[in-house]
């Protein structure tokens, strides 16, 4: 075999193999995010984190109560169009068993209290500086929301934006029955 064609196959042959190998971590990896993921029916992973404030939160405080645990950050537009939909309800619901617990997925905190600041966010904003609950929780693209009940069970997974009216029922959906018979 010419020297040429000899190293033209060698070459192809490597750059296949490591396309292949390529594909095959690729279904790997999808494989075992799978399992890390955190869907309806599981026990909430607790944590604790700090607030803009520097206030310190753990989830398992809020047990006995609704939680409303939103994963977000500044340049995510669905997050960004959600936010006084989520404030409007919170302040619906915060007397009433339902608590928002908004987690910002590893962005600086003068970025966050900026944009806290503009759109007027009272409830919880949590900083995961080194975004130990996005694998904790099996968070891919954002905004994900999980709707945490008073055991600390999760009762569902959104993977998407939100409009005032789903929040208004999703915080209903978590709210402990001695509040459900007022109007939220």
């Amino acid at each position: 075999m010419n020297p040429k064609k000899k190293k033209r196959l060698i070459m192809r042959t490597v750059v296949l193999s490591f396309f292949l190998f390529l594909v095959a971590f690729v279904i790997y990896q999808s494989i075992n995010r799978e399992k890390d993921v955190i869907n309806a029916g599981d026990q909430a992973p607790d944590f604790t984190l700090k607030t803009l404030e520097g206030e310190t939160v753990q989830l398992s405080d809020y047990r006995g109560q609704g939680v409303f645990l939103n994963f977000w950050a500044t340049y995510c537009k669905p997050c960004e169009e959600e936010m006084p939909y989520i404030e409007s309800q919170y302040q619906k619901f915060k007397d009433q068993g339902v608590k928002v617990l908004a987690v910002d997925v590893g962005e600086n905190d003068v970025t966050v209290e900026s944009f806290v600041e503009r759109k007027d966010m009272t409830f919880p904003v949590l900083m995961d500086r080194g975004e130990q609950l996005i694998g904790a929780y099996g968070i891919g693209p954002i905004p994900v929301t999980f709707l945490v009940d008073k055991n600390g069970k999760v009762v569902d997974r959104i993977t998407a934006g939100m409009t005032e009216s789903q929040v208004r029922e999703y915080m209903k959906r978590i709210q402990p029955e001695k509040w459900r018979k007022s109007d939220g």
